[in-house]
Order: structure tokens, then C-alpha cells, then sequence
């Protein structure tokens, strides 16, 4: 498994890393996701790290802490041979202090994952969303305290828009705190908008992005194609209308190039989508999710290979959409402003 830098840090990663919304299974939205067990989880486990993926990602609400619990199970006994990323921010009871990034919360989210983890230290620990609430230097001294302490390792945030990352790093700098070195964010062919301004953040500020649902909220699996509904196993049946919104014809646009792409490379079209998204700037780390064995060992297939430049500017053009604007305006001086590359 190829190892890369984690932003501006000294830390390596692999390049994929487990999801674990599909464990535990602990309300409907997750289980639309999946409901893998203890046994079904340390079977993952051990399929990842004889591949060398060591890294497995989580969250306080995936299941209300249960997915961390059958995570912190799965990996009891080989710890120091794991990397373990979790997120915090989402409200997790009905009490006024139980949201949020503010001092209060995000120490007793940190205690409750490191219980759940059955762990002393999160390696990677991620602001879930940005807090409009809290004043941001109150989240920054708080995560700078948590690492001096050892608890955590090194920091990231998810699902920020630019100007929040950037201000948190700036009064990072200004302050001498601990600072960002990843953003996990929403990535795919069905996806870019990631690319429009938080790509060209990550390169200049050096934060390595952690993509989260590369195939498109479900999107990307090569089950759906035009002409064909949804499969009868898809969680986008229930869950289609709480993810990214993507037009039919695009959709459709994408999957036929993936498919093309994927018949020439002799590789899947989940496959093809992984690798696409590897080749991209600033990305350190592709978040697979795996319902079983099976579906794992496809998407481990995504690595070990690269497409060609040709099959990528395949890619590239059919999932190309006219950018909002100010960016449609500043691609138009390239000259000067540059897309990311």
C-alpha cells in the first residue's frame, strides 16, 4: 500500500483508509449503510492489514459511538499497528453543551471516543463541521491543549468552506497553535467541487484533503446505468435525498466513460472512480466504505495501478461542469491563476 505525507506534517498515511459508517448499524439512516458486527468488523480488520491498510476512519455519531466501539473491539490487541482517525461536532444528546466545537464539548467528545476506542490517543482527531457558534481561537486552544496532552496526534477538519479553514489557520499561525494538516471532504467524478477553491487552499496552505464517499454518495458502484434503476440493495433508496445532488444525465455521462475506462484498463468502474481520484492533487487519503468481504476486496483493487493521462482526461471531460462563479472567471486567466495541478 503506497504511503503518503499528511499535509504539512510529518506523518504518513496509507493511501485508503476503512470507513466505518457501516458498523454497528445502531438507527436506520446507518443502517441503510450497513450493520457489520464485531465478527464481521475484525474480519475487515484483518484484510486490511494484510494489504497494508492501516488506517480506519470514524466518527462519535456513526451509530451514536457504537461504530467506534465495534471499531475499538476490532483492533483490541494491535493498536500500535493501526492508525485511527475520528471527528467530532454533531450533537450527540438533547443537553445545550452536547454540540458544537467549544471547549466543553470537544473534551468530552474527546474523553468519550478515547473510552469507546478503548484507546489513550486518536492519531488523527477531525472537526466534523465548522461551528458558527464558538469563537474559533476558543476550538483552536482547546485542540492545542488535547495534543500537548498526548490525547491527540495531529488535527483536521471536515467539511469546512474555504474561508473557515483558512481564518482557523491563520489564527493557528498568529497564536503559535497546533494547525490543520487535512480536510476531509466530498470528492468525486460526480463531485469536483472540491477542486474550485478548497484544492487550491490545500496546495498553498499545505492540508492534504481525506476523501470521504469517492464514489458518490453510492453513485459510482457501477450498478446504475442508464437505462436501469436503482438495485435492490442500494442505501440510496433511502438515503438519496441527505447526499450530494447529482443530475441524471450527468450521472449517466460519467458512469459510460468509467465503464469505457474500466474495459480498457481491465478494472472495475468503483475501481477506475478510486484511481481517479489518487491521481489528484493534495490527495493524501481515499475513505473506502465495504458493506462485506467482498466489496473490500474490490475496492483494495484500487491501488497497486495507475490510469493512464489519456484515460484521465477522459474522466476529466465527462464530468466536467460549468464552475459558479468567480471561478468560471478565473479560469479564464490562467496566465495568472492557474487550476490546481
Amino acid at each position: 500500500m503506497e504511503q503518503r505525507r499528511l499535509g504539512a506534517s510529518g506523518f504518513m498515511v496509507p493511501a485508503l483508509s476503512l470507513g466505518t459508517g457501516t458498523f454497528g448499524g445502531g438507527n436506520e439512516f446507518f443502517k441503510a449503510w450497513g450493520s457489520t458486527d464485531g465478527d464481521g468488523a475484525r474480519n475487515l480488520v484483518d484484510i486490511c492489514l494484510e494489504s497494508g491498510l492501516n488506517m480506519f476512519d470514524t466518527a462519535d455519531v456513526y451509530s451514536r459511538g457504537l461504530a467506534e466501539q465495534v471499531l475499538g473491539k476490532a483492533i483490541a490487541g494491535r493498536r500500535d499497528k493501526v492508525i485511527v482517525s475520528t471527528k467530532a461536532t454533531f450533537r450527540m444528546a438533547d443537553g445545550p453543551n452536547d454540540v458544537g466545537s467549544s471547549r466543553f464539548h470537544l473534551r468530552a467528545s474527546v474523553e468519550g471516543s478515547l473510552k469507546r476506542l478503548g484507546t489513550d490517543y486518536i492519531d488523527l482527531f477531525q472537526l466534523h463541521a465548522f461551528d458558527a457558534m464558538t469563537p474559533i481561537e476558543e476550538t483552536l486552544h482547546t485542540l492545542d491543549e488535547l495534543v500537548r496532552e498526548g490525547k491527540i496526534r495531529y488535527l483536521g477538519v471536515s467539511n469546512f468552506s474555504g474561508w473557515h479553514l483558512m481564518k482557523s489557520l491563520a489564527l493557528s499561525e498568529k497564536h503559535s497553535l497546533q494547525r490543520y494538516v487535512a480536510h476531509q471532504a466530498y470528492y468525486s467524478l460526480v463531485g469536483r467541487d472540491y477542486e474550485w477553491e478548497l484544492m487550491p487552499l490545500a496546495l498553498d496552505q499545505g492540508v492534504s484533503a481525506v476523501v470521504w464517499s469517492p464514489l458518490g454518495w453510492g453513485r459510482l458502484t457501477g450498478k446504475i446505468r442508464r437505462g436501469s434503476g436503482l438495485p435492490a440493495q442500494s442505501r440510496l433508496h433511502s438515503t438519496a435525498d441527505m447526499g450530494p445532488p447529482v443530475d441524471d444525465e450527468h450521472l449517466f455521462k460519467v458512469v459510460d466513460a468509467l465503464a469505457e475506462v474500466g474495459e480498457e484498463a481491465g478494472k472495475s468502474v468503483p475501481q477506475v472512480a478510486l484511481n481517479w481520484l489518487l491521481q489528484r492533487p493534495t490527495v493524501a487519503n481515499v475513505i473506502v466504505g465495504a458493506r462485506d468481504e467482498t466489496q473490500l476486496r474490490e475496492n483494495l483493487g484500487a491501488v497497486g495501478w495507475n490510469l493512464t493521462p489519456a484515460q484521465v482526461r477522459k474522466l476529466d471531460d465527462a464530468s466536467a461542469v460549468t464552475l459558479p462563479y468567480p471561478y468560471w472567471h478565473q479560469r479564464g486567466f490562467g496566465e495568472r491563476n492557474p487550476a490546481p495541478v
